[in-house]
């Protein structure tokens, strides 16, 4: 009975392992989804769902940490000058808005390139789209902030 449900295991693992092959980023691919090998994915189908599921935790933690971005950019206070204060919610804009593209991209990598069915093809433009948005919103900040940065480096003797 054991020797059944390791075999079994190590079949899912080499399973995920073979799929993760036609994806842009194999060793991100297995990475994320070995957690799975475990499991009962038989066929591409179920390695579908855990892929789908694992990428919507993952654009689940992307709007939290956009979410924590547009609080921290209310926070900013033009009128409050050059402090330390404003680069810290700077940074931390930085940050989260670039954790939350790595998410995206993350997602976006762990489909294949070839053979989707038209829902994952679907499903992976709605994601790529949600990942260029990111990057746009990412460089539009940087573009806002470099102006606070020009100026505490005008101001430094």
């Amino acid at each position: 009975m054991a020797r059944a449900r390791r075999s079994r295991h190590s079949g899912a693992r080499i399973f995920i392992e073979d799929s993760c092959q036609t994806t842009r980023y194999p060793a991100l691919c297995i990475k994320c989804l070995s957690q799975y090998a475990n499991s009962n994915i038989r066929n591409e189908q179920q390695l579908a769902q855990v892929a789908l599921t694992d990428c919507l935790q993952q654009i689940d933690d992307s709007v939290n940490q956009l979410s924590q971005s547009i609080r921290e950019l209310r926070r900013l206070d033009p009128k409050a000058g050059m402090t330390d204060g404003i680069f810290w919610h700077i940074d931390n804009v930085e940050t989260w808005v670039s954790a939350a593209l790595t998410d995206a991209s993350s997602c976006v990598d762990e489909f294949p390139e070839h053979r989707m069915s038209k829902m994952k093809a679907t499903i992976k433009v709605k994601v790529l789209n949600v990942a260029q948005l990111t990057s746009n919103a990412l460089a539009l900040f940087h573009r806002y902030a470099a102006r606070y940065r020009g100026a505490a480096a005008n101001k430094k003797p």
